[in-house]
């Protein structure tokens, strides 16, 4: 039995060691070079005296990123992604709550990592680890001690109190994930992935782990091509990119502004996505664009070690209606559980909850509030199971199929209505000439607020929604935006919105 990911990447490397691992395009490693670079690397960790602790990973997007979260695994530890993108102050947060003993880094950021991490963390340039003599024996005890409930790694989130929370995976959840994923999207070693988070998201444990699984190809698409759709599709029919598992704004970034109508992704076979609902006139572009590809919907939680529940796109939809995110991964369980902790009803909403090896070991450091969302089974009397409440609401449609419906905190009271924030962006979406949009509930004001991107008048917009939506549902102010903020990863960042046009 399978008990650690880089058994993945000792294989590949023994089978396919000069075929091309990653790259940003001018640069890449094969697969023989990434393994070689990380065993070596780790054995420099382990001749510091590192082990079974976190080791930040402090650089840019670049193949040599990949190598290193690979190297600290060797080394029998578990690497915390950071890179130059995000704000200096949520890293010094990271670092405060982890503590670090060892930072890796690249020549662009050793100077912010030598001023952000603590005075006690040595801070080590990648190339000089990776140029370490190997320590076979080492490495081999290494293994041999390993167990498949080790953690591998730490990705942080948003907290709702704005401190960040490190969520921490171990190999076993992993290896169950990627196995079920590759089966899903069909990955084999012809897959040429192009990658669009930045590697300090677990979204990018997609690409990674199935590349060196199956000897896939993943190209690290450089971030400024996303604000240029053109050059983008270029960009990706140029390295015949054919399968991708972006947010939905990266998708609707191209669609949006017509560059399907001149320029195809030709190599495309297969478009996941997720982390958003796909408004259904954007989708359909891309499904008239690439006939003949697979749009598979993906969605899950960082805590349950990425996505959990998957739907392939097999039917028409109409403007209004919501793609359905399906059924749960093999080997996860889904539960959907009303306020009381009942089971929902079909066609009731309740909160998505997940159990099963999908969980992650929890929130790093935080006993408290990983025991406020990892919690035991209300189902269940007989035996302790944790199952982890993603404060997500969905409800079961009428052919069995999960449907995501909104967040819970995005649940309002207005006017003596229940509201689901969701349901006015699905109708807003569906509107002439939008491209994005995003309610917000004004609660000192009690108004509902809707942002919109796209080329309509407000007041065109505003009527539209009349015809559509009951009273009670109409937002009271409506704004047209430039651009709708986005986190680093592509979401939809509503609390920045709020900030704008709410205060």
């Amino acid at each position: 039995m399978q008990t650690n990911i880089l058994e993945y990447l000792d294989v590949t490397a023994e089978r396919v060691p000069d075929k091309l691992a990653f790259s940003n395009g001018p640069e890449g490693l094969t697969f023989r070079q990434v393994r070689d670079q990380a065993r070596a690397a780790a054995s420099g960790l382990l001749a510091l005296g590192a082990e079974r602790e976190p080791v930040v990973v402090f650089m840019e997007r670049h193949p040599k990123m990949a190598a290193a979260f690979f190297s600290v695994v060797y080394a029998g530890c578990f690497y915390v992604p950071i890179d130059g993108e995000m704000p200096a102050f949520r890293v010094e947060m990271i670092f405060r709550q982890l503590k670090p003993r060892f930072v890796v880094c690249d020549g662009k950021t050793m100077e912010s990592a030598r001023s952000l991490a603590p005075a006690e963390a040595r801070v080590l340039p990648y190339d000089q680890l990776a140029a370490s003599p190997v320590d076979p024996a080492g490495l081999d005890a290494v293994r041999r001690d390993a167990l498949d409930t080790d953690p591998i790694y730490i990705v942080f989130t948003s907290g709702s109190t704005g401190i960040p929370k490190g969520v921490a995976a171990c190999h076993r959840s992993v290896l169950d994930y990627i196995e079920h994923l590759d089966e899903i999207l069909g990955v084999t070693e012809d897959t040429i992935f192009g990658n669009q988070t930045p590697l300090y998201f677990d979204a990018c444990l997609k690409e990674l782990y199935s590349t060196i699984r199956c000897g896939s190809t993943t190209y690290l698409i450089p971030k400024q091509l996303f604000s240029f759709p053109v050059k983008l599709v270029e960009y990706l029919n140029e390295y015949k990119i054919n399968t991708v598992c972006w947010v939905v704004s990266a998708l609707t970034m191209i669609s949006g502004f017509k560059v399907l109508d001149k320029h195809i992704p030709e190599y495309f076979h297969t478009v996941a996505f997720g982390s958003e609902v796909f408004p259904i006139k954007q989708f359909k572009l891309w499904r008239s664009a690439l006939p003949e590809a697979r749009f598979i919907n993906l969605y899950g939680p960082t805590e349950a070690t990425g996505m959990s529940c998957w739907y392939e796109v097999d039917r028409e939809f109409g403007d209004e209606e919501v793609l359905p995110i399906g059924r749960p991964f093999p080997n996860t369980g889904l539960l959907l559980l009303t306020e009381d902790d009942r089971p929902a009803a079909p066609g009731e909403p309740g909160e998505i909850c997940l159990r099963g090896t999908c969980l992650t070991l929890g929130y790093y450091g935080d006993f408290q509030r990983t025991g406020e969302v990892f919690v035991q089974n209300p189902l269940n009397k007989a035996y302790p199971e944790l199952i982890y409440r993603t404060g997500d609401i969905g409800k079961l449609n009428g052919r069995g199929e999960l449907v995501f419906l909104t967040r819970k905190d995005n649940q309002i009271k207005h006017m003596g209505h229940r509201i689901e924030l969701g349901e006015i962006e699905v109708v807003a979406a569906a509107g002439d000439s939008v491209r994005g949009v995003c309610c917000l509930y004004e609660k000192e004001k009690k108004k509902l607020v809707l942002c919109y991107e796209g080329e309509c008048e407000a007041g065109g917009l505003a009527q539209y929604l009349r015809s559509k939506l009951p009273a009670y549902m109409v937002p009271n102010r409506i704004i047209p935006v430039e651009a709708l903020p986005r986190t680093p990863n592509g979401k939809l960042d509503r609390r920045a919105l709020a900030a704008q046009v709410i205060g």
